[in-house]
């Protein structure tokens, strides 16, 4: 599991429904590719997110993989359409096999 991993999202509080709203995330990690090398010249053991999916009310809306080339600290927005009242969930997918989740709630009118 990689250290000071922070996931932030961004989700209307409120939204008419069939509105199209816009997700924002942000989750601070090093994205360590796997090619630098430390100070004493060993290789830095590659440690990214792979994989990110966005569940609103337990189903799948967004779901996207990531590759050695996504840079550290990696931002990705996205719309939907609002539905109905609920839950947002976010989770983010280590090479480890380590997740890092967060959720937000939304009304919808």
């Amino acid at each position: 599991m990689a250290s000071k991993v922070k996931p932030r999202v961004k989700v209307p509080k409120t939204a008419e429904k069939g509105e199209v709203i816009e997700i924002k995330t942000l989750i601070s990690h090093k994205m360590e590719s796997g090619q630098r090398k430390d100070k004493d010249g060993n290789t830095i053991p590659r440690q990214i997110i792979n994989h990110f999916v966005c569940k609103y009310n337990g189903e799948v809306i967004f779901e996207s993989d990531w590759h050695g080339a996504v840079s550290a600290n990696p931002y990705m927005a996205f719309r939907t359409v609002a539905t109905e009242s609920g839950e947002l969930e976010f989770i983010w997918t280590d090479d480890d096999g380590s997740e890092y989740t967060t959720t937000a709630k939304i009304e919808v009118s």
